[in-house]
């Protein structure tokens, strides 16, 4: 164990305090990397990420800092995807907005040079439901917090409000045909790609015309600057064989 953890560790049991919130952030446990587990940000550097389209990591509206990865208020960077490329998986992360921000994480997404990442890209939606007109916006709250964006709400709606941290989870398996959507501990989102109803849905959505979108069985996973300040941490995955 670490030794600034195991110190952590002793602190709160010595004060009666659990031990489950007791573990750094942007760590992972002895347990975790038993099971397969591996960060995909460490909390200090942008190793593992570049832009999308791009050969390097942007050098302007991304920020490394207080153990965060987090898009700047105005952005300018463009969107950012991981290096490796991903089929099944777990994917864990923790994101906070500023008030009336604006975000989103990607996943199956395959770079086209003259096309944006959510053409290609299904979308989990971050949004400060409370103070972002999109949260009215498209049908049924498909454009709120942890929704398949404009295409599937998150049932319940559980979002924290802006300030506050959510803890979302994305599985998928079936060599990347079944999703789901997990947030602040409950699930919110479960569908299937390449199905009958996923086609008819996609016919009737903005998403017609590409019909690169959601066909990767395996792609980048990526984080959207849409000009608002978005914080991110604690992104780990476990891949799944």
């Amino acid at each position: 164990m670490d030794l600034k953890l195991f110190i952590l560790t002793t602190v709160c049991l010595a004060l009666g305090f659990s031990t489950a919130y007791s573990q750094q952030h942007n760590t992972l446990t002895t347990q975790e990397k038993q099971e397969g587990w591996e960060l995909l940000f460490d909390g200090e550097t942008t190793e593992g990420w570049r832009g999308y389209n791009k050969e390097q990591f942007p050098e302007e509206g991304w920020i490394v800092e207080n153990g965060m990865l987090s898009v700047i208020e105005g952005g300018g960077g463009g969107d950012i995807i991981t290096t490796e490329v991903y089929e099944d998986y777990i994917l864990k992360l923790e994101w906070r907005v500023a008030k009336g921000a604006n975000g989103g994480i990607f996943y199956a997404a395959v770079e086209q040079p003259e096309e944006a990442i959510y053409w290609s890209a299904p979308e989990i939606q971050i949004l400060d439901n409370d103070n972002h007109p999109d949260a009215e916006r498209g049908k049924d709250g498909n454009r709120k917090a942890t929704s398949l964006y404009d295409l599937i709400p998150a049932e319940p709606q559980n979002a924290n409000p802006f300030g506050e941290w959510n803890q979302i989870t994305i599985e998928v398996t079936g060599n990347g045909a079944h999703v789901e959507h997990w947030m602040n501990g409950e699930k919110v989102v479960e569908y299937e790609r390449w199905t009958d109803e996923w086609y008819e849905m996609l016919q009737q959505s903005k998403f017609a015309p590409h019909p690169e979108f959601g066909a990767a069985h395996e792609g980048y996973i990526g984080l959207q600057d849409h000009g608002n300040r978005v914080d991110f941490r604690n992104i780990k995955i476990k891949v799944l064989d």
